[in-house]
Parts: C-alpha cells; sequence; structure tokens
C-alpha cells in the first residue's frame, strides 16, 4: 500500500505554506514545503504547531481557543477559507496548500489582521443597540421577548468574525469598502431586535448602497464556507428587502 494513501492511519502529508512577512526586510513571497507523519485526530491547526516547534519555529499563524469559537485561525485551505483547528487532515488529501484569508491587512505568512477589518466595519455601522433613552436604567428587568424571535437574534450572535464570509466574497474582493455577510447579518440581528430604537431609514443611510446590501452579488460563497454554518442567504434577502422597500418610498 502507498505510504500516500488517504485511507491510511499514518500517511505521509507534505503542507505547502504561502510565506511572506511585509515588516520583515527583504521578505518576498514564496512557497515552503514542511513534510510531517500524519498523526490520529490530526488536525491543521495541530499539524501546524508540530512544524512550529519541530521543524521551523518561524512560522507565524494565529490562534486562540482551538475549539472553533475565536475565528482566529481562518486561513485558505487548498483555496477554500476555513477553520484550521476545525479542519481533519484526514479530509484532505496528502498534499496541502495553505494561504492567507484575502482581505485583510497581512501580518505574516498565515496570520492576518481580522480584527482590525471587523472593528472598522462595527464603528461604521454601529452594531450596538441604539435606545432614545438619555440614560439607561442598568437596574431595570428587560422587557419579555418572544421566544422565537430570541433565538432567530442568537442565531446570528453566533458569528465567531473569523472572516472566512469576506474571503469568500467576490463583491468583497472587489470593493474594499464592501461591508460583506458578517456586516449585513448584523444589520438584520439588530433589526429584528425590538430593543433597537433605530428606524430602517436609519438602517438605509448604513448599507442601503453598493457598499452595504445592493452590492451583494447573491453568489452565496458566504454561506458555502461559514464555519458556524449561518443563515446568511435569508438574512441578507431579510435586509435586502427591508432596505428595497425604503429604497421606494424615498423615490
Amino acid at each position: 500500500m502507498s505510504e500516500n494513501t488517504v485511507t491510511a492511519s499514518h500517511r505521509r502529508l507534505t503542507i505547502r505554506v504561502l510565506r511572506y512577512n511585509p515588516r520583515e526586510p527583504g521578505s518576498e513571497p514564496r512557497i515552503q514545503e514542511y513534510p510531517l507523519e500524519e498523526g490520529d485526530g490530526m488536525t491543521l491547526f495541530i499539524a501546524l504547531n508540530e512544524i512550529r516547534e519541530k521543524q521551523d519555529p518561524s512560522l507565524v499563524f494565529d490562534f486562540v481557543c482551538r475549539a472553533g469559537i475565536c475565528g482566529s485561525c481562518a486561513m485558505l485551505i487548498n483555496g477554500r477559507p476555513g477553520l484550521a483547528c476545525r479542519t481533519q487532515t484526514k479530509n484532505l488529501g496528502p498534499e496541502i496548500m495553505l494561504a492567507p484569508l484575502p482581505g485583510f491587512e497581512l501580518i505574516a505568512d498565515l496570520a492576518v489582521n481580522t480584527g482590525k477589518w471587523m472593528r472598522g466595519m462595527s464603528e461604521r455601522l454601529e452594531t450596538w443597540v441604539h435606545t432614545r433613552e438619555q440614560e439607561v436604567d442598568l437596574t431595570r428587568l428587560e422587557e419579555r421577548m418572544d421566544p422565537e424571535l430570541a433565538e432567530q437574534i442568537y442565531e446570528l450572535d453566533r458569528c465567531i468574525e473569523c472572516g472566512c464570509c469576506i474571503a469568500g466574497c467576490a463583491t468583497a474582493q472587489m470593493r474594499p469598502g464592501f461591508v460583506g455577510a458578517v456586516g449585513l447579518s448584523k444589520i438584520a440581528r439588530f433589526r429584528l431586535d425590538p430593543r433597537d430604537a433605530r428606524t430602517d431609514a436609519e438602517y438605509y443611510e448604513l448599507v442601503g448602497d453598493d457598499d452595504g446590501v445592493f452590492g451583494c452579488m447573491s453568489l452565496l460563497g458566504c454561506q458555502d464556507v461559514c464555519p458556524k454554518d449561518l443563515p446568511l442567504q435569508a438574512r441578507i434577502a431579510y435586509v435586502r428587502r427591508q432596505m428595497a422597500k425604503q429604497g421606494f418610498t424615498r423615490g
């Protein structure tokens, strides 16, 4: 049996990494190969740590939780956005190509600054509950919410801001100002929330243009690659309908 047979428990893997450190003088983009013996239950996160510990301590990648919750280890895996900690090598071929997510500022190698992009998007879209009250009484109990509506809001709150939807979005790659599925799903979340006092006219000012919901080409690469399987298609359609109605009222 070939040592690279996919069904073998301990294959010999070749992991290719697109490496580049823009802060290192003389650094140029290059592909570097790392041979590795596959272990039982090995994920790409485990493989990358083994490479860094035993072969190349200069390899840069990001991680925090190792459980698919923080989104820090998102990268291109054989050209497809995904989480290294949730991708088992047994589900891939013996040759694996890794690259940083496109659309974000590159830190080095596989690490990108998704946090900077997400913060800019959140500030631009004002992704927090807006009230008309001058002062908020933190001791007051919240009004009861319909459980089904609460579930819809919670579903969108499961977004981990990993950046996979932006990396998989054709519009985001062509229009740097496009807020993407992550931004539009946040607008949907607050539009659904009865505690948010904003009107559709105010939401329209935020996403009623080509950098917002009308820039989406409905290719749905975002939904295909979302590691949390969020209902992005349905929520983008929801925001588009509400904003289209608002647009018609403006003549």
